[in-house]
C-alpha cells in the first residue's frame, strides 16, 4: 500500500494547484478567493465567504493512502508540496495496520498497537 507522509520540518500541506486536483477528482464543485491572512481560500461552489461552507484541506488529506491523493502525487510530484513540506510516498505492506506518526511535521508510518494508561 502507498502512504503519502510529509519528510521534513514543518508539516503536510498540498500546494493550491494540488488541493484543486484533489477537489476536482472527489467531484466537489467549488470556488476560491483570496484569504484574509493571505494565501487562498476555498469555499462550496456559490457559498464564498461562508465559514459553513468552507473546505477544509486537513478534511481531505486524512486518509494519507487515498488513491485520488496517491495518483495527484505521482502525476505532480514536487509541484503537490504545500509550503512547509517535501511530500513522499512509503511503500507499506498490505497487512499491516498502520497509522502516520510525527514531531515538528516530519512523518514516518508506524505499525498500530496497543498502549494503556
Amino acid at each position: 500500500m502507498k502512504v503519502l507522509i510529509n519528510g521534513c520540518f514543518g508539516g503536510f500541506g498540498l500546494s493550491d494547484e494540488a488541493f484543486e486536483k484533489l477537489l476536482d477528482r472527489k467531484g466537489i464543485a467549488w470556488e476560491k478567493q483570496e484569504g484574509k491572512f493571505g494565501g487562498i481560500d476555498y469555499f462550496h461552489a456559490g457559498h464564498v465567504g461562508s465559514n459553513d461552507h468552507y473546505l477544509y484541506d486537513r478534511n481531505l488529506i486524512e486518509n494519507r493512502a487515498d488513491p485520488d491523493l496517491i495518483a495527484i502525487f505521482e502525476e505532480m510530484g514536487h509541484l503537490t508540496n504545500g509550503s512547509y513540506s517535501r511530500l513522499k510516498i512509503v511503500e507499506v505492506p498490505d497487512d499491516v495496520e498502520w497509522e502516520v506518526d510525527e514531531y515538528d511535521g516530519n512523518e514516518w508510518v508506524a505499525e498500530k498497537h496497543r498502549t494503556w494508561e
